[in-house]
């Protein structure tokens, strides 16, 4: 287990029932970065990870 399971296990307990849209999603993550200029680099990985999850030709 990584240590980042807690955080998306609490997540997923906390938050698992609402319905959000990617729009919110990626206003959450500027404003991650924007209090965490540290992580822009992974926060970026991320979102162009989800962006290309259905592009077959990343697989």
């Amino acid at each position: 287990m990584y240590f980042t399971d807690r955080g998306i296990e609490e997540l997923s307990e906390r938050r698992g029932d609402e319905t959000i849209t990617m729009d919110w999603l990626a206003e959450r993550l500027r404003d991650f970065v924007d209090l965490n200029p540290e992580f822009e680099t992974p926060v970026e990985r991320l979102a162009t990870w989800l962006a290309r999850l259905d592009d077959e030709d990343d697989e």
